[in-house]
């Protein structure tokens, strides 16, 4: 195993603790709002502390950019750690038990490991760029359609950026009549994950950051899926903007989007 995936591994199982002794106890969690519709618990921090200590025992120089604590930064900046501790924040606050760890490794730019945990379900999903996609010890590979037809497309609502609300309602309404049915679940993480697993045949959403997507994207590409923006470009990272499935569904999606971007959406 990549010594990186095995400490990734190993932050990620501690943080899930963490959060599964949190989630059999919620009325003891603490919530409070960093954002509009945006919660921070304490079960977030203290599994995002959990993961930086993992990784600081093997890699105390590696830069750590985490949802909560933003950047710490370390000697070797080609080494980037992007954490996400708990990616379904609000699931796991009301009690709805689908939410993930997320953690990537980059190195120069671009990410070589990466982890989505589910601790609920003990399923864990892990890649090493060039070297395939795993959940536990079982390969993924994405499902081969050449069509929306019948196809379960994953997604989720601009619920931080409602000035997309309008756009993003044209795409739902263009998009739903072509597949069989739409899943908005709550976890980019986990979606991303599902579509490497075949569980869902495609995937969208509007503005994301780096930590809820980084993992999922490079597990997704190692199962053989297609990973870009809404216009087919490669600056999901930076803008949040992603769309992820098979590569013709990927394509599929694109073209039926295209036509119905805002300006903005189109960067």
């Amino acid at each position: 195993m990549h010594p990186m995936l095995t400490i990734a591994t190993r932050a990620a199982r501690a943080a899930g603790q963490t959060i599964m002794r949190a989630f059999n106890e919620l009325d003891r969690v603490e919530v409070s709002a960093k954002g509009m519709n945006d919660y921070v618990t304490s079960v977030d921090k203290e599994a995002e502390s959990a993961i930086v200590y993992q990784i600081r025992k093997s890699y105390p120089d590696h830069t750590i950019v985490g949802e909560e604590d933003g950047e710490n930064r370390g000697e070797n900046k080609d080494y980037v750690w992007i954490v996400d501790p708990l990616d379904g924040t609000t699931n796991f606050v009301r009690g709805i038990p689908h939410f993930a760890v997320s953690i990537a490794v980059q190195y120069k730019g671009k990410v070589e490991v990466a982890v989505v945990y589910d601790p609920v379900r003990d399923e864990l999903f892990s890649a090493v760029r060039g070297k395939g996609a795993k959940v536990n010890d079982f390969r993924l590979r994405v499902t081969q359609v050449n069509d929306l037809d019948g196809t379960i497309i994953a997604t989720g609502f601009p619920f931080k950026a409602r000035q997309h609300t309008e756009t993003y309602m044209n795409i739902l309404g263009a998009v739903f009549p072509q597949c069989a049915d739409i899943r908005r679940a709550g976890s980019a993480a986990l979606d991303l994950a599902y579509v490497a697993a075949g569980r869902m045949d495609g995937y969208f959403e509007i503005g994301l950051k780096p930590w809820d997507i980084a993992a999922g994207d490079l597990i997704c590409r190692e199962a053989g899926g297609t990973v870009t923006d809404f216009t087919g470009a490669h600056n999901y990272l930076a803008s949040g903007n992603i769309v992820a499935g098979s590569p013709k569904v990927t394509a599929k999606l694109i073209k039926t989007m295209r036509p119905l971007l805002n300006e903005a959406l189109q960067r």
